[in-house]
């Protein structure tokens, strides 16, 4: 690592839009944090990319697990630039290769699980806002911090209460649990702001990943691309945003 180089982490970072991510700001010069829940998963996923790249251990669920992760993030870099929320998931009941149609069949809000739904909340939502708080000391050393939440198009309130042929692939799951994630993302926004750290949420699309089951229409290196542009930006760069592909507004 040099002496100037920006220190980026990305959480659930060790496969999809999250390696995408590590890889592409490492290719950028930055030193890369890949963060994942289980370690030789995401020290095999950090040998993959050319750069300054350093697995990290982090569950977002855990708070020990958090812990841990900041104490050896302040221990070995004293200090973080960019951290980037991306870590989520879409289902909990055991079925991660069941086909996008079941999946929208059976997570209706009158028959998803509340237990489901508390598990995908426990990672999309309370996972970010844990993850953050810890890490909020550390970015307050940067000049110029920045936090990229990887948010969905999923969860705009605006788009979904209007009728459109995707409309059912809202649920109280995953679709509401990044509703949740805008709005915590404008919450830090607004209580970061005065000090210089910009908050925003990006949505990459439909995405192909294990999310999906692979089913997403863009690759992943469209779907890092936005969260790689609103990470890089400037000290003057906007805070409190929306963006999907190309700095394209997102309704929220």
């Amino acid at each position: 690592m040099t002496e100037n180089s920006r220190i980026a982490l990305v959480t659930g970072a060790n496969q999809g839009i999250g390696l995408q991510i590590a890889t592409d700001l490492a290719a950028k010069g930055l030193t890369v944090l890949l963060a994942s829940r289980n370690l030789d998963r995401g020290t095999a996923a950090a040998q993959t990319i050319a750069g300054d790249v350093h697995p990290l251990q982090l569950d977002v669920t855990d708070p020990a697990s958090i812990r841990a992760a900041v104490a050896q993030v302040e221990q070995q870099f004293g200090r973080l630039d960019i951290l980037i929320n991306n870590a989520a998931i879409s289902r909990a009941n055991g079925q991660e290769s069941e086909t996008m149609q079941d999946y929208i069949r059976r997570s209706r809000a009158t028959l998803i699980s509340v237990d489901e739904v508390r598990a995908i909340w426990e990672t999309n939502v309370f996972g970010v806002l844990a993850v953050t708080q810890a890490f909020v000391p550390l970015l307050r050393t940067s000049t110029g911090a920045r936090i990229v939440n990887i948010s969905s198009g999923l969860g705009s309130l605006t788009v979904n209460a209007t009728p459109h042929p995707y409309r059912a692939t809202f649920n109280p799951g995953y679709g509401a649990s990044k509703t949740a994630l805008n709005a915590i993302t404008l919450a830090f926004a607004i209580d970061l702001e005065a000090e210089g750290i910009a908050v925003n949420a990006v949505t990459p699309g439909f995405t192909s990943t294990a999310l999906n089951n692979y089913e997403g229409t863009e690759t992943v290196q469209q779907g890092a691309a936005e969260a790689v542009r609103v990470a890089l930006l400037g000290r003057d760069g906007p805070t409190g945003t929306f963006t999907a592909s190309v700095n394209e507004t997102h309704p929220w």
